[in-house]
This record gives C-alpha cells, sequence and structure tokens, in this order.
C-alpha cells in the first residue's frame, strides 16, 4: 500500500487554463515561486536587511560560545587555569548568550513586521486581480476554492514568513560559519563530520521529492473541500426541495476522507526528515568522539581534549541547521504549494491589459453587432449575427430558452468578448473603450441580480455611490419599490442578507430596478427585468420604465407581451441566429415564427 500511494504522489497533474487548454506548469517551479515571494518581502527592504544583518550576528557569536568553551577545557586539563579565569570566561559566554537571546528576539519581531507587509500585499494584490478578471474566468471556477486560495493558502505563506524564513537563513549561515571554523581547528575530523552529508542529502532528496508533491495534494484537495462546501450553503434550498442532504453528506465525507488521506500521507513523510537526521547527527557525534579519542592517545598533533569538545559542539550545530531545515521543509513547501496556487490566480489574464483606451464621458446608444459569433464552450451561442439599434430605441429580443438572448446582454456589457466580429458602440468598438468608463454610462438588470449584505438603502445607492439618500428615495419610488420599503421593520436602514436574504425574488427585482434608475444611464440593458413580479406591480413598473427608458437605448429581453409590443424593434432569435425582426405589428402580419410564439402565449395566458 505504501508504494501505491508512494508512486500515486509522483504523479504531477497537468496545469489547465480557464478554457480546458493544457498550459506550460509555470507555477510548479520552487525556484520561481522562492522569488515571487522574495520580491514581496522586498517591499520592506531596509527592515529586511536589517534582519539579515541581525541574523548574521546571532549566528557569528553563537560561534564563539563552543571555542571559548574548548578553550575553558584545555585550560583545566593542564591545570593552567584561575577562578578569575574561569569567572571572566563565564562572563563572556554569559554576554554572548544572552545578546544571541536579544538579537533572536528582535530579528523575530522585524521579521513578523516584513512576514505581514507581504502577505498584505500579496493578498490585496490577488483581490484586486479578481476584480481585473474576465467573467468567464469565475464562471468556471468555484467561489469556495477561490476563497480557499485567498485565506487559507495565503495564511500558509504568511506562517511561513514568520518562522521558517528566519530559521532557513540563519541555519545557512551557520552551517557556512561552523565549516569553515572546523576546518581551520582539524581538516581530520571535519572530514569525518562530513562524511554524514551526502547521506543526509540522499535521504532528504527521497523523502522531499515526495514531501514537495503531497503538499500540493494536500492544498488542491482543501480548495475542493472548501468550494464544495461553499457550493452545498449556498444551495441549500435546492438540496432540501429534492431531499438529497444524504447525498451531500457522503460527497462531502468522500471529500473529507481524501483531505485526510492526503494531509496524513503530507505530514508522514514530512515526519520522516528530522528522524533521519536525528539519526545521523547521533552517527556523527559517536565516530567525532571515537576517532577523536584515538588521535588524543596516538598524541596526534594539534589535537587536545578542548578541541574534541570544540568538535563534539560543533558537529551537533553542524547538523543542526541540516536538521533545522529539513524540519521546516513542512512548513517551507506547505507554503509554496499555496504560493503556487496564489500566483496561479495572479498569472490570469486581465479583462483589459492594454493601455491607451478611449475613456467614455457619455454616449449616445448607437449599438451595432457586426457579424458576431460566440461560444461559451463547444457549440456557438450565437452564429454571425448582425444588427443596429439606433440612439433612443428600445430593442427587444426574443426566442426560446437557449437561443442567445442573455448572451447579447452579456457582450452589449462587455462581460464577454465575441470570437468573431465586432461591436460597435457609437461606430468605436467596444474592445477599444476603457470598459470602466463605459460600464459607469450603461445600467444593468439581470434575471438574478445580486444584493450585498447590508442596508437596502446602501445596496441601491450602489448604483451610484455619490447619489444623496433624497435621490435613493426618487428611484426606489420610481421602480415601485418605495411602498414595500417603507413597510419594513426600520424602512431605508432594514439590514438585508447576501444576495437579497428575507425579501421575496419580486423585492429584490424591484430593488435591482430602482439601482437602473439611479445610475441614469444612457443605455439601459434589461433582461426578464420584471420576470417573477406579480402583473399588477408589473404594470407599475412599466409606466416607471417609460419614463426611464424616454431618450435611452434600451435592450430588453422578455416574455411578457406588453413589454415586447412597446419597443421599436424586436429581433427573434432560435439557435443563436436571427430569424425574424421588425416592429410587433410586423412580424405579426409575417404570421412567421413570431406570431406562432405570440399566439401560444395568449393561449396559454387565456387558459390560466
Amino acid at each position: 500500500m505504501m508504494r501505491k500511494l508512494t508512486a500515486a504522489f509522483r504523479y504531477k497533474r497537468p496545469a489547465y487554463t480557464a478554457g480546458g487548454k493544457k498550459q506550460k506548469a509555470k507555477v510548479e517551479n520552487p525556484k520561481e515561486t522562492l522569488l515571487r515571494i522574495w520580491r514581496y518581502m522586498l517591499l520592506e527592504k531596509r527592515l529586511l536587511f536589517i534582519t539579515i544583518g541581525m541574523i548574521i550576528s546571532s549566528s557569528v557569536l553563537a560561534l564563539i560560545g563552543p571555542v571559548i568553551l574548548g578553550h575553558i577545557v584545555d585550560r583545566f586539563v593542564a591545570g593552567d587555569y584561575t577562578a578569575g579565569y574561569l569567572l571572566q570566561q563565564l562572563g563572556w559566554l554569559l554576554l554572548i548568550y544572552a545578546g544571541v537571546a536579544v538579537i533572536t528576539f528582535s530579528q523575530g519581531y522585524w521579521m513578523i513586521t516584513i512576514s505581514q507587509s507581504a502577505v498584505y500585499a500579496i493578498r490585496k494584490d490577488m483581490f484586486l486581480h479578481l476584480q481585473k478578471l474576465k467573467l468567464a474566468f469565475f464562471d468556471k471556477r468555484q467561489h469556495g476554492e477561490l476563497m480557499s486560495r485567498m485565506t487559507n493558502d495565503v495564511d500558509n505563506i504568511s506562517t511561513t514568513l514568520n518562522t521558517s524564513m528566519v530559521q532557513i537563513v540563519s541555519s545557512i549561515i551557520t552551517f557556512i560559519g561552523i565549516l569553515a571554523v572546523m576546518m581551520s581547528l582539524s581538516p581530520v575530523l571535519t572530514i569525518l563530520t562530513l562524511l554524514v552529508v551526502p547521506i543526509m542529502f540522499i535521504g532528504i532528496k527521497w523523502i522531499t521529492n515526495r514531501t514537495r508533491h503531497a503538499f500540493r495534494i494536500q492544498q488542491q484537495t482543501v480548495s475542493s473541500v472548501n468550494g464544495f462546501a461553499e457550493e452545498s450553503i449556498s444551495g441549500q434550498a435546492v438540496i432540501k426541495a429534492y431531499a438529497q442532504e444524504n447525498k451531500v453528506i457522503d460527497n462531502f465525507r468522500d471529500k473529507t476522507q481524501q483531505l485526510q488521506q492526503a494531509g496524513f500521507w503530507a505530514q508522514t513523510f514530512s515526519g520522516f526528515i528530522p528522524k533521519w537526521m536525528n539519526m545521523l547527527n547521533n552517527i556523527s557525534f559517536a565516530v567525532i568522539a571515537g576517532v577523536g579519542a584515538l588521535l588524543i592517545g596516538n598524541g596526534w598533533a594539534g589535537i587536545t581534549v578542548g578541541t574534541i569538545v570544540i568538535f563534539l559542539e560543533y558537529s551537533r550545530q553542524f547538523t543542526r541547521p541540516l536538521n533545522d531545515l529539513a524540519n521546516q521543509f513542512n512548513s517551507l513547501f506547505s507554503a509554496l504549494a499555496g504560493a503556487e496556487r496564489v500566483f496561479g490566480i495572479l498569472d490570469e489574464q486581465e479583462e483589459h491589459q492594454e493601455t491607451a483606451k478611449q475613456t467614455m464621458t457619455k454616449l449616445q446608444g448607437d449599438i451595432q453587432f457586426d457579424d458576431i459569433t460566440f461560444a461559451y464552450e463547444g457549440e456557438p451561442a450565437l452564429k454571425n449575427i448582425s444588427f443596429t439599434v439606433k440612439s433612443g430605441q428600445t430593442a427587444a429580443f426574443v426566442g426560446p430558452t437557449g437561443s442567445g438572448k442573455t448572451t447579447i446582454m452579456n457582450l452589449i456589457a462587455g462581460f464577454y468578448q465575441p470570437d468573431q466580429g465586432r461591436i460597435l458602440i457609437d461606430g468605436t468598438p467596444l474592445s477599444k473603450m476603457d470598459l470602466s468608463s463605459y460600464r459607469n454610462r450603461i445600467g444593468v438588470v439581470l434575471q438574478q441580480d445580486f444584493l450585498f449584505k447590508g442596508t437596502i438603502m446602501d445596496n441601491i445607492r450602489y448604483g451610484r455611490l455619490d447619489a444623496t439618500d433624497e435621490e435613493v428615495i426618487e428611484a426606489a419610488t420610481a421602480a415601485n419599490a418605495h411602498r414595500f420599503i417603507t413597510r419594513l421593520p426600520d424602512g431605508y436602514d432594514t439590514q438585508i442578507g447576501q444576495d437579497g436574504g428575507g425579501l421575496s425574488h419580486g423585492q429584490r427585482q424591484l430593488l435591482s430596478i430602482a439601482k437602473a434608475l439611479l445610475r441614469d444611464p444612457d443605455i439601459l440593458l434589461l433582461d426578464e427585468a420584471t420576470s417573477s413580479i406579480d402583473t399588477i406591480t408589473e404594470h407599475r413598473i412599466q409606466q416607471a420604465m417609460q419614463v426611464l427608458m424616454e431618450g435611452r437605448t434600451s435592450i430588453v429581453v422578455a416574455h411578457r407581451l406588453n413589454t415586447i409590443e412597446q419597443a421599436d424593434k424586436i429581433f427573434v432569435l432560435q439557435d443563436g441566429e436571427i430569424l425574424e425582426q421588425g416592429s410587433h405589428k410586423e412580424l405579426m402580419q409575417q404570421k412567421g415564427f413570431y406570431s406562432a410564439l405570440q399566439s401560444e402565449k395568449r393561449q396559454h395566458a387565456s387558459n390560466g
């Protein structure tokens, strides 16, 4: 079983892009990952070099202690000592080790400052980068998995920088210093000490090759568990409605068992290293003591009891840096695995990276689709679509589910880029516009708009952050939301849960419409804006919509007849293609697909 699992850990999963295509696994390079972490640490460059200076100082002071101790032993063996000499040397030892303690405390304090600054910058960069990524990136990833990268993986980096980095640097400096002093005292004993080093590295290499991959699997499994948990919590209504609690529990149990196994083997492999190092350390200690005794007995020149004492102490310190490095592999590889996943997000292409984009301060509202083809995955959702909507016109898109209506809205909003063709706004390609300034001039009401945790006032004000309370109330009144808001316990100051928890779907939609009204956009996108709203409320909203649409270009996706009939242009879609276009009257006279669709809806309405 051990062989089977270790073989499994040797397998490296290929990295994939958001679209599912294999890409070069750049983030699986530990050296590159460490270099990128180092760049973040350089944000506190002055403190970093002060800390490195402290580490060097404490390491040098720690090397002096055994030399003084060896000299004391030699003087004691030779009988050439006084009480004053012993007190003086012991005083020096006390001063040295007290200095090491103070410097060690100081370097730990500064290292925490450096690490927290680096982690703050990493987390900030990651969050800012997430705001700039394409919507397609989020479509293909669980939100819980992304949250795991921002929290769990970044916390692993923080823990390692706080503790491991100082230990690693100190160990390297101590190892080099000890080796230099040992060579100056006795090359023969130094060579004996070095005999265990190749054995150490062979063992460490065998173990770390498995440890690094084991921790990568562990981090991937943690994200999978977090993503599944977040998805299950968000979908509780569906889970309960279909009585799938047991299935969800079984799936969660399977995933947590995978995490348990991944964590077990990651910790088991990493635990081999200190045990291996301690065994070799003890062997080295015994060899130096035995050979040193033989050399003294044979009168080997330059070898004294004090020299053996120094070497025994240094042999401990010689392997201790290697042992400390080995002990840090646990957190180091866990942090590297987390850092790779974080940098994997930071390496994703932003929504618009080009500079010199045209800033839009005002839109006339002319919209033109020129031979647009677009696919999410697989079959195109739109096929060679071309149409024009003039400024101030209202255009409605109708058709069966999956015909491409919402896709057109998403393309106009700039959420996705077409695979072929051009989208022109006022004659300017949308791809050449600054999307942030462009979106400031459009208003969007989606089928399922998102409401944030906070007050109702704040959620409506999200449409225009500088709006006054009076303007928010005016927009809510125009959207016919004022009446139900004032009936709530705290009115506009009522706290709502995430995604509008505590409100009905119709009420959430009214707030979304109020938010769009407050924005006062040049182009209005209404994707089933009146869905899930009763007929009486819809009538009131239609009155407000007529005022809102006056003088603005409006793109409407709707199924209800009274919404569609008022449109200047109606485009009938099926399977991603435009079948018919014209006004309601013109399309009804054609007696085609649109006419049959509306007749069917009227029949259903009368039967209902």
